[in-house]
């Protein structure tokens, strides 16, 4: 199982929310490039990054630290955020973004979607964010009466590479994974499922390598590397199922 470090970007800077408030913003470090290649350093596979500014501006809006990010790691990235277009997709690709998160556009247009994925294989990830099991869109400030689990069906046999399924009131609160929806999400696809939001300890992240066989893939943490309750190496091991 694959740990995922999320970068969130606003401003140009590495920052966590919480609950998705833009307005409960923290800064963890002014320079993205360097934390992304700490995490590198460390031993993480993946990086995984979010353009917050740009998921409510349907655009991206830190693009230049997404490309020194690019250029600071020899790791995969994968990158989410206001990617809401044809243009949006193949322009990241081709700028050397691994895979790409569709949000709030899988719930717009599907079929714009399913198309990329036919053109990109591997390469298109389709984030789902949920508030009480309903999908939230445009940077979680609607919520939509769609659910996670039917939204994800739709893109059973168009070949995404995962779905990265979000907990929105456990993300950046470091109340625990939401492991039952979690697990259940999971088997209910044939889509690996990536864990994300409320990790707080390694506790949290062996418990969800124990879904491995429900189908998750992987886990996104954020606030608990940068609090420090969480070391990356630490994490990197109990996803991977070996003891501490």
């Amino acid at each position: 199982m694959i740990l995922y470090p999320a970068i969130d970007l606003k401003g140009g800077e590495c920052v966590r929310l919480l609950r998705g408030e833009m307005t409960a913003a923290t800064v963890y470090n002014p320079d993205p490039a360097s934390q992304a290649r700490a995490f590198q350093d460390s031993g993480c596979a993946w990086i995984h990054v979010v353009d917050l500014d740009g998921a409510f501006a349907g655009e991206a809006v830190n693009g230049a630290a997404v490309r020194s990010i690019l250029s600071a790691v020899d790791v995969p990235v994968q990158l989410g955020g206001g990617i809401r277009s044809r243009a949006h997709i193949d322009t990241w690709l081709e700028a050397g973004i691994s895979r790409v998160i569709l949000g709030t556009v899988a719930l717009r247009d599907p079929e714009l979607v399913i198309a990329a994925c036919r053109d990109h294989p591997g390469k298109i990830a389709v984030g789902i964010d949920a508030r009480d099991g309903k999908v939230a869109v445009e940077g979680w400030a609607e919520t939509s009466e769609i659910t996670a689990t039917d939204l994800a069906l739709k893109f059973e046999d168009a070949g995404v590479a995962a779905i990265i399924f979000t907990d929105i009131d456990r993300d950046g609160a470091l109340q625990g994974p939401n492991l039952e929806a979690t697990g259940a999400l999971a088997r209910a696809l044939s889509t690996p499922v990536i864990a994300s939001g409320g990790v707080s300890s390694l506790e949290d992240l062996r418990a969800i390598a124990k879904l491995d066989g429900d189908g998750v893939a992987g886990a996104i943490v954020g606030r608990a590397l940068y609090d420090g309750r969480v070391d990356v190496v630490g994490a990197v091991r109990a996803l991977a199922g070996e003891a501490a």
